[in-house]
């Protein structure tokens, strides 16, 4: 037999078992209690009566313990019904109707585009160098060249000039490695999901996650006091960047309708990182990249 009760069920038992307990006691004290030594003394003076094990009082009448396997049945009855309604507490997930909105950009936002890691600049040139002034200098004049006398005869011993080769000089070092620049995509070939959807084809997994993040954002948006008694109506652009690891950062109004509505998107957007489960990321040629996702938040009255 299946049983499902709701938390007013399971109230309304629990505060039923409670009215039972104190019926119980009451019922109890107006049959035992309030009744003095001097009434049983009058009741049981013709006869010779005296304490026993069975009896565990002075007078019978007064022995509360023969109810003792009653009270104990009833406190069976009680805790099997609590058992019975702990187990049958059904808690019911709230249905909220998402048809009327979407996900849908319908208008172009002129937002300045997400700037990623930028190279380090360039060092700074050398100082030019500086010209001294070479002072002048007295001019020796050499002496008249003496000639040496190189006649060779057969007798002349030749030494052979060796040559000798010296290394080449090292090459020079190659050049550091640019530095990777850490780019944010806005379309991707696969885009990130809300997480909870992970079976059937792409494009069921993306249906699907669309109706869990609307579920989510309108199950948790608050309208804002003053955007309600003022009648602020109007769609909130937020952009967010999903991180590699499924992340929310980055998170920031791109377009308000005032009255406190895109702050109240905002916390709803920071919050997702408190779920259980993270984005599943945007991906490019198979790795995980960080993706800006840009999300509309609509803000209707309803009535």
């Amino acid at each position: 037999m299946d049983i499902a009760l709701s938390g007013n069920g399971v109230l309304i038992g629990l505060l039923g078992i409670i009215a039972l307990v104190i019926a119980l006691i009451y019922v109890l004290r107006s049959v035992f209690g309030g009744k003095s030594p001097e009434y049983y003394q009058e009741m049981y003076s013709g006869e010779d009566h005296k304490e026993s094990l069975e009896t565990r009082t002075k007078y019978a009448g007064a022995n509360v313990f023969k109810h003792s396997s009653t009270i104990f049945r009833f406190g069976l009855v009680a805790s099997l019904a609590l058992t019975v309604m702990a187990f049958a507490w059904t808690q019911y997930e709230q249905n909220i109707d998402v048809s009327m909105y979407d996900l849908e950009v319908e208008e172009e936002l002129e937002i300045e585009p997400p700037r990623t890691a930028e190279p380090p600049p360039p060092p700074p040139p050398p100082p030019p160098p500086v010209i001294e002034e070479v002072p002048e200098e007295e001019i020796i004049e050499e002496e008249e060249p003496v000639f040496l006398d190189q006649t060779v005869e057969e007798d002349t011993e030749i030494e052979e000039i060796v040559e000798v080769e010296e290394a080449p000089p090292p090459p020079p070092p190659p050049p550091p490695p640019e530095p990777e620049v850490d780019e944010i995509f806005k379309v991707v070939e696969e885009m990130p999901r809300f997480p909870g959807c992970d079976a059937g084809s792409a494009a069921e997994k993306k249906a699907c996650a669309d109706k869990k993040l609307l579920q989510y954002l309108y199950k948790n948006l608050k309208y804002p006091a003053i955007a309600r008694e003022n009648g602020v109506e109007g769609r909130v652009y937020i952009q967010f960047v999903v991180e590699r690891d499924g992340t929310v950062q980055d998170g920031k109004i791109v377009r308000d309708i005032g009255a406190g509505c895109g702050q109240a998107a905002l916390k709803v957007v920071n919050d997702m990182n408190n779920l259980p489960q993270r984005w599943a990321p945007g991906k490019q040629r198979g790795k995980s990249v960080r993706v800006l996702y840009t999300l509309p938040v609509t803000f209707k009255l309803e009535g």
